[in-house]
């Protein structure tokens, strides 16, 4: 092999969904509408958080920071999409790519850390109601989300740096719409054994025990909603955990989905498909779940609404 100008790469191909370029408007058009649907309801969920003092609580400050890295988790692979798909072009560099898939592995982690922290708000809040305010403090709030963060940051640091051992060789077409960890790896050709070992253990620390953690958070909430007497109780209960099961659900099940699906089939066309579910889809429904299943934030919203043509005639003042 001629090693030394097999770590030179230079740039990648990201193949995306098709070569027709036929398709390529129609593409262009439905993820454009995908990314600024999903912007402007996490935008809205973070507004109207703020601007209601009855959401200053636990449970949608980290909302909050959910809809936030929603956000940012979107935005380190649709707006590269947006320009390939627009520009005919694509390329993406060595340092662009690499850079690509840290952010993502951080805005990845950081979706299932908050899930976790929020499944344990819930728990709090149900399984032991009257300790909640003194359990789920400001401070102890604020450490949580700051760990997920640093968490997320050093796993990502972690999985990103130990790339730049890797020779690559000429082939630099990266079958998929983003550098993805596992499709740059294809890449490689020196050996990726402690790249495997590495992604296994982050992929485990940071989403096998944080799922179990939910899973485990949520079997004592049922056991506790079941020992409650009124069915008016039971219902609250449920309610206010309906929303977070259901994005919950959602975000593991696409993502276990892409992993199950990749061991069952050596397809990355089938990789690629599946992986707009948890990366797109997801963030995009999140604020619409939020916002329909749960009634204080279905209120919060209608003020804030309401509030919006006031403030419009005011700036003609």
């Amino acid at each position: 092999m001629e090693r030394g100008n097999q770590t030179r790469v230079r740039n990648f191909l990201l193949l995306g969904f098709t070569e027709d370029p036929d398709m390529q408007p129609f593409l262009f058009g439905l993820f454009l509408s995908m990314y600024l649907v999903t912007f402007t309801g996490n935008l809205i969920i973070i507004l109207a958080i703020i601007s209601d003092s009855h959401l200053h609580t636990p449970m949608y400050f980290f909302l909050s920071n959910l809809s936030f890295v929603d956000f940012c988790f979107t935005s380190t692979t649709i707006p590269k999409m947006l320009l390939n798909l627009q520009t005919q072009n694509k390329v993406i560099t060595y340092t662009g790519c690499l850079t690509q898939v840290f952010f993502f592995i951080v805005f990845g982690c950081l979706d299932s850390l908050l899930l976790t922290v929020m499944g344990y708000d819930r728990f709090v809040a149900i399984c032991h109601p009257l300790r909640y305010t003194v359990i789920m403090n400001p401070q102890l709030c604020g450490l949580l989300t700051l760990g997920s963060w640093c968490i997320s940051v050093m796993g990502s640091l972690f999985e990103t740096l130990i790339l730049l051992r890797l020779s690559f060789c000429r082939n630099v077409n990266i079958a998929h719409f983003f550098c993805d960890l596992p499709e740059v790896l294809k890449l490689a050709c020196t050996n990726t054994f402690i790249n495997n070992i590495v992604v296994y253990f982050v992929t485990v620390f940071l989403g096998v025990f944080p799922l179990s953690g939910i899973l485990f958070s949520y079997s004592q909430i049922f056991s506790s909603i079941l020992r409650i007497s009124s069915a008016r109780g039971k219902y609250k209960a449920f309610s206010t955990c309906g929303s977070h099961l259901s994005v919950v659900s959602l975000f593991y099940g696409t993502g276990l989905g892409v992993y199950l699906s990749s061991i069952a089939t050596s397809s990355s066309r089938t990789s690629l498909v599946a992986s707009v579910m948890y990366t797109m889809v997801t963030p995009m429904l999140n604020p619409f779940i939020y916002s329909l299943r749960n009634k204080d934030m279905k209120g919060a919203l209608a003020r804030l609404l309401s509030r919006a043509p006031s403030l419009n005639d005011r700036s003609f003042i």
